[in-house]
């Protein structure tokens, strides 16, 4: 890997889990099952992530799976074979009396249901696993979705922390990435959602978005500072495989992605970090920056970076069991078809090595900006300095880390390429692979 990427190709670029996806594979699902059937490492945190993938539109960048083509019975055919899914994991020596202590509702567009829709699954989900020991429940929403008594209803199911999908604040850019809402629907619905009370709010924005210029970012990230809200996250434009704009570049023959190049992406990424933190926020990870460090916390991210567990449900959405990574069935029938059949509807797995898993929790750790050294001689009985002297030699040579003693830290302009520098620690088979 060269130290610079210019120009933005297809692909993935960040980097969720490790090792790659497109090691998962079918003829794993058994151990996934296996897991399933021991109990918990004791002490292990327990998560529940559900996908919720009704959309009112799918974005041109969206790669997850969505659909915009459902309608009410099929979407509570949907949440009830969800609610079966949780009760057959639940029933599992691996869930046993364990309660969740987060649970995150993303998509798709989870606030594309219906308040009566909310309170079924919600209500439903709580008589099979108690919600009693909670500590955060997050729950991602498109600001054209909302309205007040919505808005009124999650609060009082127990959401924590809202996460608002703005992308951009400027009509234009929105329109010409396929969003589904506006900037009016933005502020109409700001005012409700700050007055319904929830703890966190969380507000999404993308750097780098077809059709952005130096000063419709630096546009946005002024609105966005006019809305102080408790936690911002920014992402940077990637182009998938399995979104529109690639498939519209295909029919092209173009390489190159028409949105900005990663210099640009990284720069106004840097920019908004700036402003952020002289308007007091604090940048708490390579793509995140709070108002109260001391209150505002993203636990859903950190229980899972230091090896929580997590069950899924949902069409095509990810677990991690007692070491073992899985993901369900991709497609809307044989997610369905297996929950009938009374089984879980798994549709890959993987069980990483205990090398694979220290540098699964290397890499996402390292996201944070900075990483314990003692925390794998401890967890893992690896000598960071000693295991990774090749790569932690080459960031240094980069000019990117830094630190003495167990701290190794990144500096800011490695932060904002941390998804790419993070390739230094994958092992040899890992590194020219596809990763989904």
């Amino acid at each position: 890997m060269t130290q610079s990427v210019a120009e933005t190709s297809v692909g993935n670029y960040f980097v969720s889990n490790y090792p790659p996806y497109s090691f998962w594979k079918p003829e794993h699902v058994k151990d996934a099952l296996a897991a399933l059937g021991r109990p918990p490492a004791p002490g292990t945190p327990l998560g529940v992530y559900l996908h919720i993938p009704f959309c009112r539109k799918r974005c041109h960048f969206c790669y997850f799976r969505v659909y915009t083509d459902k309608n009410a019975e099929q979407i509570q055919g949907y949440l009830d074979a969800a609610l079966k899914e949780l009760a057959l994991a639940a029933a599992l020596p691996f869930v046993g009396g364990r309660k969740p202590d987060f649970i995150y509702f993303g998509g798709g567009t989870p606030s594309y249901l219906s308040v009566r829709q909310l309170t079924a699954l919600s209500e439903g989900m709580k008589r099979v696993l108690s919600w009693d020991r909670v500590e955060e429940v997050t729950f991602e929403c498109e600001p054209g979705t909302l309205s007040e008594p919505k808005l009124r209803y999650l609060r009082e199911m127990g959401v924590t922390r809202l996460s608002l999908g703005v992308e951009h604040f400027d009509d234009e850019i929105l329109k010409l990435n396929g969003r589904a809402h506006g900037a009016q629907e933005i502020d109409r619905s700001w005012d409700w959602v700050r007055s319904a009370g929830f703890p966190q709010v969380n507000i999404d924005l993308i750097a780098g978005m077809m059709g952005d210029t130096d000063a419709k970012w630096e546009g946005a990230v002024g609105k966005l500072l006019e809305l102080q809200p408790d936690s911002v996250t920014i992402y940077q434009m990637e182009i998938p495989y399995n979104t529109t704009i690639y498939q519209e570049m295909k029919a092209k023959g173009l390489e190159v992605a028409p949105v900005a190049d990663w210099a640009t992406k990284r720069r106004w990424t840097a920019s908004a970090f700036e402003r952020l933190e002289a308007a007091g926020y604090a940048v708490t990870s390579a793509y995140t920056a709070v108002k109260d460090p001391g209150r505002t916390k993203f636990l859903y991210r950190d229980r899972l970076w230091t090896g929580g567990d997590l069950v899924a449900l949902g069409v095509a959405s990810f677990g991690h069991i007692g070491g073992t990574h899985y993901q369900n069935e991709h497609n809307w029938e044989p997610y369905l078809k297996g929950l009938d059949e009374g089984r879980l509807p798994i549709h890959r797995a993987l069980t990483p090595t205990a090398e694979e898993r220290m540098i699964r929790e290397l890499i996402l750790q390292f996201k944070l900006g900075r990483v314990d050294a003692g925390y794998f001689r401890r967890k893992f009985g690896t000598d960071l300095r000693e295991r990774m002297a090749r790569p932690l030699a080459t960031l240094r040579e980069w000019g990117h880390l830094s630190g003495e003693g167990d701290e190794l830290r990144l500096d800011r302009a490695g932060l904002l390429q941390v998804d790419r520098l993070v390739h230094e620690f994958f092992l040899p088979a890992h590194r020219d692979a596809r990763y989904a």
